[in-house]
């Protein structure tokens, strides 16, 4: 296994060199229309390295190979990371990245295309993207497979596109796709303020779905109140909130990061032929005891779901959805992701400090030059 793209490349240079240039004292080499690289790539990088399970202070940052790319693969140099909370739980040893991929945590990023494989077509070097990584995203430079690539749209920041990949496949996959939820119907979105939930709500907003969302403060409840009928948990009973809201009747879907203490009210929430859509469990694991009669009257649809699980076919099929659906909302500034705070690449333990308190609204970004 070579230890690096430059390595790996440097055998055939003497017979395949083809160089074009395509900026500045910026070249691109061929070889033999395998590769296509940037001429200036660095042999090693600085990541992020989860040395032991633990705390946010477990994370440190180390030296390692830039990662060659695979022939379906683009290289990318990234210049922003989005933080996530199953980069929490890996941290923490409770949700470990299956085997033969990286350990190196991290699944949305957004810079810059420095190579891409000879299967790629679709993207060059030189391209601006934001991609869902298959782990690897704390780290200066990330090789994903193109099928899991977007280009930015040209009025977002890479600040911006690295806070969409996580979160808008998620939604996307979960909410449309398996909750079906459509344009006349009505969705609970749990964790409204989490970077799930703003984007689900922002998504809803663009398309004209009425929503309703939990949050844990009024603080939240006053900063998603242009997006949404946001309900304080901690002081309101959001089961007959909702009901007084919608006539007794419910809603049609629900997008749950919750879990376990929440399912007996999701599912007496839920309209005839209602769906709930469980992606998380941060309330248990376990739903002790609910009414089996009721699932059964009301014909209602109970499904789980993980993105990490997804083939990359799968991913590619959301990310073809959301090029199509959701793009170009963006280009027209609409359902933008919500940033709370940036933090420097080095910083990443601090970032990490502040997803864990709760507080935030929106998405925890990485930035590399910060």
């Amino acid at each position: 296994m070579p230890h690096s793209l430059v390595e790996s490349l440097s055998g055939c240079l003497e017979s395949h060199l083809n160089y074009q240039q395509t900026k500045v004292n910026q070249h691109v080499l061929n070889i033999n229309q395998t590769w296509s690289i940037s001429m200036n790539l660095p042999t090693t990088m600085k990541i992020v390295e989860i040395t032991v399970p633990g705390g946010p202070e477990v994370l440190k940052l180390q030296d390692s190979n830039v990662p060659v790319p695979q022939a379906d693969e683009v290289l990318i140099e990234v210049k922003a990371a989005g933080i996530n909370r199953p980069d929490v739980l890996q941290r923490m040893g409770l949700y470990p990245m299956p085997k033969g991929v990286t350990q190196i945590p991290g699944l949305e990023v957004a810079g810059v295309v420095v190579a891409v494989g000879e299967q790629v077509q679709q993207f060059k070097v030189g391209d601006k993207v934001c991609a869902l990584t298959n782990g690897g995203g704390y780290a200066e430079y990330c090789a994903v497979t193109a099928t899991q690539v977007l280009p930015i749209p040209e009025n977002l920041s890479f600040t911006q596109a690295a806070a969409i990949p996580e979160t808008f496949f998620t939604v996307w996959a979960n909410l449309f796709d398996i909750g079906r939820l459509k344009k006349d119907e009505t969705a609970l979105i749990h964790g409204g303020a989490s970077g799930i939930g703003t984007t689900a709500l922002a998504i809803c907003h663009a398309l004209g779905i009425k929503t309703f969302a939990t949050v844990g403060s009024e603080d939240k409840v006053e900063a998603l109140s242009n997006l949404t009928t946001a309900i304080n948990y901690k002081t309101q009973d959001f089961e007959q909130e909702i009901l007084n809201h919608t006539q007794e009747q419910g809603v049609d879907v629900i997008l749950d990061i919750v879990g376990g203490s929440y399912f007996q009210k999701n599912l007496n929430l839920l309209k005839r032929d209602g769906r709930l859509v469980i992606i998380g469990f941060m309330g248990g694991r376990i739903a002790k005891e609910f009414d089996l009669q009721k699932l059964i009257l009301k014909r209602a649809t109970i499904t789980g779901s993980t993105m990490r699980a997804r083939n990359s076919q799968e991913k590619a099929q959301i990310a073809q959805s959301l090029h199509e659906h959701v793009w170009p909302l963006l280009e027209q500034g609409k359902c933008l992701p919500q940033i709370y705070k940036t933090y420097a690449f080095s910083d990443v333990q601090s970032a990490h400090a502040c997803m864990e308190q709760g507080d935030h609204i929106g998405k925890i970004v990485l930035e590399m030059n910060a």
